[in-house]
């Protein structure tokens, strides 16, 4: 089971949750309260081991924004997270990541013909915070493919476990909910981790 934690914006943050077993760790160049300079990103990733993949969040930016970015960060993967193209998801020079805002099950369909190397389901924007999380069943019974499935949207220790049971994702993804009062919270981080490794192994 992969995990992401998103929205890293300090070393020690980092530094958690590769501690805690993080396999991805997302850094935010778009428009955020946790957008971060690739600069920064490029110090903090000198300092993760090499197994612990670092991901690039972008969202409407330009195509030479994003490659800007991902060369001065030291990204291995871009995460488009706007209404980029399938020609400008072809033109990035790493794997890429595509997230789609999930509302219905029209949202579902076709996702997997975009040319993405992972699709991570998200609720739409704005909704974050709010106690909400995906329609579960409704992700299980769409066709898509389970190996490139990456699961966010409201997700927290608390929730997670149901969640990995429910839709069998290959990874998962959070933000917020390993926050508190905004900020990454090392107890939270190591729970959600835990909780999600353990529901997975379960499961296999």
């Amino acid at each position: 089971m992969l995990v992401k934690i998103c929205g890293i914006k300090t070393l020690a943050a980092a530094q958690e949750a590769v501690k805690s077993g993080a396999d991805f760790i997302g850094f935010i160049f778009a428009e955020s309260s946790r957008k971060v300079e690739p600069e920064l990103v490029a110090e903090v990733g000198v300092n993760l081991p090499g197994h612990v993949k670092k991901v690039g969040v972008f969202a409407n930016q330009t195509e030479q924004e994003v490659i800007r970015c991902a060369e001065i960060a030291g990204l291995d993967y871009i995460q488009l997270h706007g209404n980029e193209s399938a020609s400008f998801a072809r033109r990035m020079p790493l794997p890429v990541i595509k997230a789609f805002s999930i509302q219905s099950k029209k949202d579902l369909e076709n996702l997997h013909e975009y040319p993405a190397d992972l699709l991570l389901v998200d609720l739409p924007k704005g909704s974050s915070g709010k106690g909400l999380t995906l329609d579960w069943d409704m992700i299980r019974q769409a066709d898509l493919p389970r190996g490139k499935v990456i699961l966010a949207g409201g997700l927290t220790p608390e929730n997670v476990g149901k969640a990995i049971s429910a839709v069998s994702p290959f990874g998962v993804d959070v933000a917020s909910g390993v926050e508190t009062n905004g900020l990454k919270d090392a107890v939270k981080i190591k729970a959600f981790i835990n909780e999600a490794k353990y529901t997975a192994g379960k499961e296999e």
